[in-house]
């Protein structure tokens, strides 16, 4: 097995082709996702009463967003497989620009609603093609640490986007976030078409096999099904908080839309400190016991935010807190489990990337659909339900681990 993978890594193309424009560009793009749902929600209330909705359609701007970013990656990852990596983005990235611009002129919610998921459509080109770029370029273990690296930059997104999101809001209206998404959108474009190489050696060459031969290969890998299920769990937890905070904060708590921003730059820094750590120690102690530590950081601190909402401890700080730890074992596990996930599977990489993301955002999005439906006034659900993915997410991982300790014991 050694020997079969050390053939598979000697036809990746040379490392020094990820130019630092191109690094810095799979940084932006992987978060093109997180960039359209951050910077719209300190306009979620307002969007709300404008339209004269509940916070549960106009939850649905993100939520159907996400769904219909995690269903275009099963469209983009196997397309970049067959045709390559760059053409697909290029298109990609071309659809999320005009459809950015265009969510600005919707004359009602259904309109918006229907806007912002051809918006994902594209939107999802960035991060799938992103992860199968680094794989192209990088053995698994190397490749974690700079998934790691470039979350830790990639954090800034989500630390920037609702601060830029609510003065541009403030400033200048809700219609006028979509106009500079698609401006952000035009200029990955550009920037695209100028430093993106063709990374895919094994262009063409998926078609001998078929896409359901190729999906069985990965859904029949256990491996592979754990560490997509620990990434999607531990993201649902983050996503329940994303998409219940400006409710909880400014609607519960009375924080005002720019100091909203202040307190998910907060939590999104916790982000980028445990991608940092993790780049730093993450070759030293493996793939998995990175893993196991994120995913009980996780759980306790899902677990403290819990216990104080049903406590009846309803502050910033009770929120902030315990989501600051919960986003800081996110990142060591979201690189790992990406890594991973993809390392085995070269001629395949676009279709192990789409896969992971599609269930990663679509369990997200459907668990942060179901947490909305149990909104009460209080902290409780939300807190709950990142509390759930944590202790989840650490339970399937350890769970595999024993099975894997077992058979490894018994053969």
């Amino acid at each position: 097995m050694d020997s079969l993978r050390s053939l598979q890594y000697s036809a990746v193309p040379s490392a020094s082709r990820a130019s630092v424009p191109l690094g810095m560009l799979l940084t932006a793009i992987v978060g093109v996702g997180a960039l359209s749902i951050d910077m719209f929600l300190p306009s979620l209330p307002t969007i709300a009463s404008v339209f004269e909705t509940g916070a549960a359609s106009a939850q649905l701007t993100v939520t159907l967003f996400l769904a219909g970013l995690a269903a275009s990656q099963l469209v983009w990852g196997p397309l970049s497989d067959r045709l390559g990596r760059r053409p697909v983005l290029l298109a990609g990235l071309t659809l999320y620009a005009l459809a950015g611009a265009g969510c600005a002129v919707v004359p009602g919610i259904a309109a918006l609603i229907g806007a912002r998921v051809v918006q994902a459509l594209g939107a999802g080109s960035g991060p799938v093609i992103a992860r199968a770029v680094v794989r192209d370029l990088y053995e698994p273990a190397r490749a974690a640490r700079i998934l790691a690296a470039m979350g830790t930059a990639q954090a800034l997104t989500p630390i920037l986007a609702p601060v830029i999101g609510g003065w541009v809001h403030a400033l200048a209206g809700w219609q006028a976030v979509f106009l500079v998404q698609g401006a952000f959108g035009a200029m990955f474009l550009l920037t695209a078409a100028r430093v993106v190489p063709e990374t895919n050696v094994y262009a063409g060459a998926s078609a001998a096999d078929a896409l359901s031969q190729r999906l069985g290969t990965l859904l029949g890998d256990r491996r592979y099904l754990a560490y997509v299920s620990v990434a999607a769990l531990m993201f649902g937890g983050q996503f329940a908080f994303i998409t219940g905070s400006s409710f909880a904060l400014i609607g519960l708590l009375g924080v005002a839309p720019t100091t909203y921003g202040l307190c998910f730059a907060a939590v999104a820094s916790g982000l980028m400190a445990g991608n940092f750590v993790s780049v730093k120690i993450g070759v030293r102690f493996g793939i998995d016991a990175m893993i196991r530590a994120g995913t009980t950081i996780g759980a306790a601190a899902g677990f403290v935010m819990a216990t104080l909402a049903w406590a009846g401890v309803a502050s910033v700080a009770s929120v902030i807190g315990p989501m600051f730890a919960f986003a800081f074992g996110l990142g060591f596990v979201l690189p790992n489990t990406v890594a991973g996930a993809i390392g085995p599977f070269p001629r395949m990489a676009g279709l192990a990337s789409a896969v992971l993301g599609f269930v990663q955002l679509t369990g997200s999005a459907l668990y942060a659909i179901a947490v909305a439906q149990f909104h009460d006034g209080t902290l409780r659900p939300m807190a709950t339900a990142v509390a759930t993915a944590g202790i989840l997410a650490l339970a399937v991982f350890a769970g595999v681990q024993h099975r894997t300790a077992t058979s490894a014991s018994s053969a």
